[in-house]
């Protein structure tokens, strides 16, 4: 028998079958994605308009032919004449679904937007930035001393400010001599300075006095989230931040999906480049407006991102960072025009600083956790974890630092999840089971009551609750496991055996109803068992890429654990070490650094010997290859136990007494059940 087509949306990363002819927006609505329409499926709105990907998509296991949807119709054919579709997209209400298919939910098209969570971090930081605005006095021109404007105004630079040398584009010589003229000779000019020496580079020429401020963006692109800081290059200050799903999300969720991606579909990595331009332009046009600047006034960037992330920003065929010995096709640090990029919202003649990569699978982005952390400097030993869908992973103290990649996949974000989805309002993040009645109480993005609190039901009235995020599950799975009703190996309980009538038979497994709202035709929220085992395979590869680390520096403990990243700084520490995801230590050791990376690209921005320091510390890291350590997939087994089948967790027991429990995987085999607290 013919099985339906598949559909798969993202960034929810959800998926479900269903007959030829469904509407996408129907398979929406049932799947619990969030797709807005507000006429009813008339294809008046356009509210739900959605892009399809097509080629092969390994991870997905599903090929997707130009004919997955339906043909163009008549009302889409309306619309685009009216009011215009950009390009690949298609309403929701009017294509219909006809083979497997990989569809994208853009951000305009969701009723609850997604929750960026990459704000800037308070940092002291000494300002000296690459680029800055000086005010010069130029001589005027003479007839019996012919020399050009450029060469008076590079006179004056040096003789007025120490600048030795200055080189500029033509685009900005054919701004000169009226800027020279309009301001009677005075002009403001923007300079960056390469921190490797050479000429100064003429960004920009105001006449008189610019009083208009000088700007840069520090920006963190992850496989997931996009996020960027607007920062004034005279104070430090950041007069704005926004963020934005990254759009190669429907190439595939994890890097080794968009690398198989760019393999097996010819111009995918164009595609996924292209895809990634154009919402950095989109970033950089809504932070500027949102901030009332003059996107002109932008003239530097910086980037920092995974090796992935760095070939598909630069045009470059990721395929080498798919197989050993995971070659890049260059580690040092970058410094381009960003018109090289295709950005063009900011200055014409802004410049690009993106920082070097430690190795194959440890990029810029831990490079600017290691120059904001600061390990190298620490007195005690340790340990750096920047949780995302690629975990990236620094232990070091004064002596020696090292690092790795962890490839834990999209579950740590509520990918692959069966009620989960991305941070969005609606979205659970918070949870507690009580031991006793083993009945939970939660709270959701954009609420601060809980669940079982007055007032609650009105103050989601709007929101609705929508599913569960990834900070929510890490912490739904280790109340299940401090509240018995799972199982050192990660098996859910039967009803009986957890005495909670919300422990539902599924198949030859379990389930745990959280919240069930399918009576008033809400979503039914829960975790099964295939979640629980998502769980588990994410957190025991970032558990074996740190106890890899560990064995390289001969230690069986660390002093203290740094959280960091977006979602590393909304996970509860409790939570994470019940479940294994760290290495046993003091609570009070377990600290947030939030969004380490984009701290890291702050400092780079506004501080020219920072840029100089980081690029002298990546030679002095050691890469710890996680892929082909021979330990690894013994560490990985280790950790699959919750927390762990055979590491000490002493500090937790200090805490918490897990409930010890063995269940068997049929609900009809009867069971066994054995507790006992220590």
């Amino acid at each position: 028998m013919t099985e339906d087509p598949l559909v798969i949306f993202t960034p929810a990363g959800k998926r479900g079958r269903f007959p030829a002819g469904t509407p996408v927006l129907t398979a929406a609505r049932r799947l619990g994605v969030d797709l807005e329409s507000v006429c009813g499926g008339r294809g008046i709105c356009s509210k739900c308009q959605i892009t399809p990907s097509y080629g092969e998509f390994s991870k997905h296991g599903v090929h997707v032919g130009a004919d997955a949807l339906s043909p163009w119709n008549a009302v889409e054919q309306r619309y685009q004449d009216k009011r215009g579709l950009a390009p690949g997209r298609r309403l929701g209400c009017q294509a219909c679904i006809q083979a497997d298919v990989v569809i994208d939910v853009p951000p305009e098209s969701q009723v609850h937007r997604q929750v960026v969570r990459k704000e800037a971090s308070a940092r002291q930081v000494s300002m000296d930035p690459a680029t800055r605005l000086f005010l010069v006095e130029v001589e005027q021109p003479d007839m019996h001393s012919p020399t050009g404007d450029l060469e008076r105004l590079e006179r004056a630079l040096r003789e007025q400010w120490g600048i030795e040398a200055v080189e500029a584009d033509l685009s900005l010589l054919g701004k000169l001599q009226p800027a020279l003229r309009k301001g009677n000779w005075q002009v403001s000019v923007a300079l960056l300075r390469d921190h490797r020496g050479g000429p100064a580079r003429l960004i920009e020429i105001w006449p008189g006095l610019h009083e208009g401020g000088l700007y840069g963006l520090a920006v963190d692109l992850g496989s997931t989230t996009i996020a960027a800081h607007l920062t004034d290059l005279e104070s430090g200050a950041v007069v704005g931040s926004a963020g934005i799903m990254n759009p190669q999300i429907r190439f595939g969720e994890d890097l080794m999906s968009r690398v198989s991606y760019a393999m097996m579909n010819p111009g995918g990595t164009e595609e996924m480049t292209a895809a990634v331009r154009a919402a950095l332009n989109d970033l950089a046009r809504e932070i500027a407006d949102h901030a009332g600047i003059d996107p002109a006034l932008i003239v530097e960037a910086v980037f920092v991102c995974n090796p992935v992330m760095h070939h598909l920003l630069l045009g470059i065929d990721p395929v080498e960072l798919g197989q050993a010995p995971f070659a890049l096709a260059t580690a040092e640090a970058l410094r381009l025009g960003a018109a090289e990029l295709d950005l063009d919202v900011m200055n014409a003649r802004a410049r690009v600083y993106v920082l070097p990569c430690i190795a194959g699978h440890v990029g810029a982005d831990c490079a600017a956790v290691a120059l904001a952390e600061e390990p190298q400097k620490s007195e005690d030993l340790a340990l750096i974890v920047d949780v995302g869908t690629n975990a990236e992973l620094l232990l070091g103290n004064t002596t020696r630092v090292l690092a790795c990649s962890s490839p834990t996949g999209p579950a740590f974000e509520g990918a692959q999840i069966s009620s989960g989805q991305r941070a969005a309002p609606g979205a659970i993040e918070r949870l507690e089971i009580d031991p006793v009645t083993k009945e939970p109480r939660f709270r959701v993005i954009g609420c601060d009551l809980w669940s079982d609190e007055p007032g609650f039901d009105v103050a989601t009235a709007d929101t609705g609750i929508t599913g569960i995020c990834g900070s929510g599950i890490i912490e739904a799975v280790a109340e299940m496991r401090m509240a018995g009703l799972l199982d050192a190996s990660g098996l859910i309980g039967s009803a009986e055996q957890t005495g909670s009538a919300r422990c539902l038979p599924e198949g030859r497994t379990h389930s745990y109803v959280i919240h069930d709202a399918s009576a008033a035709g809400g979503p039914r929220i829960t975790v099964t068992q295939g979640d629980i085992r998502a769980i588990q395979l994410a957190k025991s590869a970032l558990y074996a890429g740190a106890r890899l680390l560990m064995d390289e520096m001969r230690v069986d403990r660390v002093d203290r654990v740094v959280l960091a990243g977006a979602f590393g700084a909304h996970i509860s520490p409790r939570h994470a070490m019940v479940l294994g995801m760290i290495p046993d230590v003091a609570l009070e050791k377990v600290i947030s650094a939030g969004n380490a990376a984009g701290t890291g690209a702050r400092i780079a921005l506004c501080n020219i010997a920072a840029r100089a320091e980081v690029e002298r510390l990546v030679r002095q890291i050691t890469k710890v290859e996680t892929a082909i350590a021979p330990k690894f997939q013994e560490h990985f087994v280790a950790a699959n136990a919750i927390p762990h089948f055979s590491d000490p967790f002493p500090e937790l027991a200090k805490l918490v007494a897990l409930p010890e429990v063995t269940f068997n995987a049929s609900p009809n085999a009867g069971g066994r059940r054995r507790r006992r607290r220590d």
